[in-house]
């Protein structure tokens, strides 16, 4: 009693999360189709921030402006290199204060995490380019001397640093293509994870799975791998926004003198009570986006499909197939296992299991 108190709980809150998504999905399309989105509230931590920045420009304005004046006619010999300082101080810290205010007023109301940390990312490279340039430029008074020893700098850079480079292209590919993004679970070459962190250089995994698990379990490590490894290998996305569901499958295998319809109604039965509203709903998205393309969607069931296959060894193998997320495949399993268990060997003669004598 208990047990069927607790499952019909689980799938109360299961159908909640799910109409709150959708609520959020209908109110992000009618603010896209209306232009009328909500504005997220700059925190008063960033209106210091920007009041900080404003202070510092006033004052180095100031002291640019006394500069200028006879009252420094000691300091007649430094006032050329102390007034482009002094520029130089300003146009920094102009940049940052843009920066700050690009954030606080425009980044922060990005409704997608992913994409906000990956603008932030963007900006950050930007502020840092042109905070390089105007030290350039304050550093070198003659412009030729500076760029002609940064081409040569950077072509030695270039040679030196080939890999990093290559990397940091990585970087850029993966924000204009997005082949994954943070929160997402990929695969590339053998490493599986979470992704944590898309760095200049290298991206993060929060593993699951891995060589002591055997199942979709965080593993506890992380993994790093250079950017540029995006460009030579494929990438495997669990996470994909339009569907980010797989098909999942549980194994059984029985002897070839069972009642094949009875256990491919149970499987059927047990499988469609614990995912199967919620299936419907996801195989409509996907055939949505098959209809887009050429794709066969013959084989794209709304509900959880029972197979059957000849096993190498001399049993069947009973398989039932469905929609699930992938964060939520392992859980999902250990429930369907528990329940067809049950269903099944409620009836040992019409399903019949391999016995330990006769594997």
């Amino acid at each position: 009693m208990d047990e069927k108190v607790t499952t019909a709980a689980t799938s109360e809150e299961r159908a909640e999360a799910e109409q709150l998504r959708r609520r959020e999905d209908v109110q992000r399309a009618l603010e896209d189709a209306t232009g009328r989105k909500r504005k997220a509230p700059v925190k008063a931590r960033q209106k210091v921030g920007l009041l900080v920045y404003l202070l510092l420009l006033v004052a180095l304005g100031g002291l640019y402006y006394a500069q200028r004046l006879d009252y420094f006619d000691l300091l007649d010999r430094y006032r050329p290199p102390l007034q482009r300082f002094t520029l130089g101080a300003m146009a920094i810290v102009l940049t940052l204060a843009v920066g700050k205010f690009i954030d606080s007023y425009l980044i922060c109301r990005v409704r997608d995490d992913a994409s906000q940390y990956n603008l932030r990312r963007v900006l950050r490279l930007v502020q840092v380019l042109v905070i390089f340039f105007i030290t350039l430029s304050v550093v070198f008074a003659n412009w030729y001397t500076a760029v002609a020893g940064l081409g040569l700098g950077a072509l030695v850079l270039g040679l030196a640093v080939q890999t990093p480079m290559t990397s940091l292209l990585g970087w850029v590919y993966i924000l204009a293509r997005t082949p994954y993004r943070v929160g997402d679970r990929i695969r590339i070459g053998e490493a599986t994870g979470d992704v944590i962190d898309v760095g200049y250089l290298d991206t993060t995994l929060w593993e699951f799975g891995g060589q002591y698990l055997s199942t979709d379990h965080p593993s506890g490590r992380i993994i790093k791998f250079p950017n540029s490894d995006v460009l030579s290998n494929a990438v495997w996305n669990y996470s994909w926004p339009l569907f980010p569901y797989i098909w999942h499958e549980v194994k059984f295998h029985i002897s070839y003198d069972s009642d094949l319809e009875f256990v491919a109604q149970v499987m059927q039965e047990v499988a469609s009570a614990e995912v199967g509203e919620e299936m419907m709903s996801r195989v409509r998205a996907f055939r949505e986006l098959l209809a887009h393309t050429p794709i066969d969607e013959l084989e794209v069931h709304e509900r959880p499909a029972v197979i059957f296959r000849v096993s190498d060894n001399t049993w069947l193998e009973a398989i039932v197939r469905y929609v699930v997320p992938p964060r939520e495949a392992g859980r999902v399993k250990t429930r369907l296992i528990k329940k067809l268990l049950e269903r099944l060997n409620a009836e040992p003669e019409r399903v019949k299991f391999p016995k330990s004598n006769m594997r």
